[in-house]
């Protein structure tokens, strides 16, 4: 929708009219080009400015019926859990507002029940619950394929649930990185995550090559934030026959930009080399399609929109295309098909599909902490979700933009469907960004901060609410007055 019709159509949305799953995924399907169009209107038809808690309200009271609402379903800390809140300024008995699911996203409330079960379990059958009970351990990583490979966008067979997320990474660069001749540049976004940036330069020393003449960054244009499609792909296409791999972060961690995958993997297929996604800060967050985008390989890990743990295991995925295809990998005996797993013949029977590449039995604690998450995000779907976060990001961004300026900018992409539900919110200065956050922080408002001068704030979408989001923009506002030493008897009042 677009123009006079889809106002009409906001209008309407607050009156019974079309805020469902349906027009939600539609807005996402659309790049969310009108959501703040949409969010004006409903502001309009309701009669509070936009900036109020009356309309923060009203759209979680449209919302609160739809099964991307599940909020219900976690828990979410006290302020008087907190180690740094001010009691006289966030009451210690409210909750938070938790806005950091990009860092660790909140425990579901189902979690410490199904961890009980398997401990209770391993109490009362010992090595007997790994073929019997509820739960039998040594298939239970069968629970949570399905609903991770519906999240990703992939096929159940090209999808495994194993490792951390580093530790992927490299089983990824063992089959997909495969340096010979002059085709042995690894190319890479220049702002990579640390923790990439080590795999990358390792991979490069393992096949004995110099990371200084292999590794080619991409850096963004000078006097910009954001790496540009069409400079990816040149870039790719300079490189030629020189490429052995691509890898990026599909969501970049620091700035919140979603790369197009389809079009620089393709780019990458062109020239003869393979495309690898690091989707730590994209899966649960945007609406991915690693199937139909051809990607050969990913790997994320779950604790983030995930929900699933500090440390959880992680996400593996291998396309079809390069299923039973004898790609070199590392083998272990979980990578055995389940008939001759406990064989202990040495004979290599691998599973034909992207099992192939597990090790190892995944950890049982951790997989049923992923289950109890992925049985939250079955009764909705990423589409759902992705309108819906276009909604809360639009929100927080149109509620904060007049703070926009020389000392504060928004590093995220302006366009909804370039961005996750992060906003990078960048300061002039480190100082005023380190006094803002401790300001956040005793008011109760969780985001997080990322060197130098990055305050990232990320309203998930199926337990954040248009509530937090308005909360957060009334205590940023104050944060920044007491950052600039306005005395708190001249700050306005909720």
């Amino acid at each position: 929708m677009n123009g006079s019709n889809g106002a009409h159509k906001a209008t309407i949305a607050m009156e019974g009219g079309p805020i469902n799953q349906v027009w939600l995924a539609e807005l996402a399907a659309k790049g969310g080009t009108n959501a703040k169009a949409c969010l004006s209107e409903v502001a309009k038809a309701i009669g509070h400015p936009l900036t109020s808690s009356e309309v923060a309200q009203a759209l979680d009271k449209k919302l609160s019926a739809l099964p991307s609402n599940q909020r219900s379903q976690f828990l979410v800390p006290r302020n008087a859990g907190l180690p740094e809140t001010d009691p006289s300024l966030a009451p210690p008995d409210e909750e938070c507002t938790y806005l950091v699911g990009n860092s660790l996203g909140l425990q579901p409330s189902r979690t410490k029940e199904l961890v009980c079960e398997e401990l209770d379990k391993w109490a009362s059958l010992g090595v007997n619950g790994h073929f019997t009970g509820t739960r039998p351990w040594v298939p239970i990583d069968e629970n949570v394929i399905e609903q991770s490979a519906a999240i990703v966008g992939a096929e159940k067979s090209e999808v495994a649930v194993m490792n951390s997320l580093t530790v992927n990474l490299h089983l990824l660069f063992v089959s997909f990185y495969r340096p010979h001749g002059k085709r042995n540049k690894i190319m890479y976004e220049a702002s990579a995550f640390g923790s990439d940036y080590f795999a990358f330069e390792s991979q490069a020393r393992l096949h004995g090559l110099d990371p200084k003449e292999v590794l080619l960054p991409v850096k963004a244009r000078a006097g910009e934030e954001l790496l540009r499609t069409e400079d990816i792909v040149a870039a790719i296409q300079a490189a030629g026959d020189c490429l052995a791999a691509v890898c990026f972060g599909t969501v970049q961690y620091y700035t919140g930009q979603f790369f197009d995958v389809s079009s620089i993997t393709k780019a990458a297929h062109d020239v003869g080399a393979t495309a690898m996604w690091d989707c730590a800060h994209a899966v649960g967050n945007v609406d991915l399609k690693l199937h139909d985008w051809e990607v050969d390989g990913a790997c994320w890990c779950n604790y983030k929109y995930l929900n699933s743990g500090p440390g959880a295991i992680g996400g593996f995925f291998v396309h079809k295309k390069h299923h039973d295809k004898g790609l070199p990998l590392l083998a272990g005996w979980w990578g055995q098909k389940q008939s001759t797993r406990c064989n202990m013949e040495h004979n290599w029977d691998p599973e034909v599909d992207a099992g192939a590449w597990r090790l190892s039995n995944p950890p049982v604690l951790q997989t049923v902490s992923l289950l109890a998450s992925l049985e939250v995000f079955s009764r909705t779907t990423m589409a759902e979700l992705r309108g819906k976060s276009m909604l809360l990001t639009a929100y927080l961004e149109m509620l904060l933009e007049d703070l926009f300026g020389s000392d504060l900018s928004v590093i995220t992409p302006s366009a909804p469907a370039a961005r996750g539900c992060q906003l990078s919110l960048k300061f002039a200065q480190e100082r005023a960004c380190l006094a803002t956050f401790s300001a956040l922080e005793k008011r109760g408002i969780v985001v997080d901060h990322r060197k130098p001068n990055v305050i990232r704030v990320a309203p998930a979408p199926l337990y954040n609410t248009f509530r937090d989001v308005q909360r957060f923009c009334f205590a940023f506002r104050e944060a920044l007055n007491e950052a600039n030493g306005e005395p708190a008897h001249k700050r306005p009042k909720v």
